[in-house]
């Protein structure tokens, strides 16, 4: 249901895990070539994941409790993907020449808040069904 807020926080987890890493570069090499997630099949992949992880949250809106589970799982695949990142970038920083880190490797970090964005609101409405059906 596109109405409620979670929802649309994980439409932004989807645009931003799988459309903005392969337009922002990752990093720069010492040769100043820059490197997008769709220059590393396992970037490539693991942002595609995340990206179809939320698409399926988005779609399992009548089941909140296995959307909440869908988004940890993602959660948990961003904070691998940005600890290669943090591995990468101190394997980087170690060069004779300078490399750049680029504004992509923090991709992960945004898809993570939105995603405990989406948290949040999925557990407000659960907790909203279970006061209503004290109520009956």
């Amino acid at each position: 249901m596109i109405q409620r807020i979670q929802t649309v926080y994980l439409l932004i987890v989807v645009l931003v895990a799988g459309v903005l890493p392969f337009w922002v570069n990752l990093w720069s090499d010492a040769e100043g070539n820059e490197i997008f997630a769709s220059h590393e099949i396992f970037i490539s992949l693991t942002f595609y994941i995340s990206s179809l992880l939320a698409l399926i949250a988005i779609v399992m809106f009548k089941n909140r409790k296995n959307q909440f589970v869908m988004n940890r799982l993602n959660m948990i695949l961003n904070l691998f993907l940005l600890g290669f990142f943090v591995y990468r970038s101190l394997n980087l920083s170690g060069e004779i020449s300078v490399s750049e880190k680029g504004i992509g490797m923090l991709i992960p970090i945004i898809s993570i808040v939105f995603l405990v964005l989406a948290n949040r609101a999925i557990k407000k409405d659960e907790d909203l069904v279970k006061s209503v059906d004290r109520l009956r």
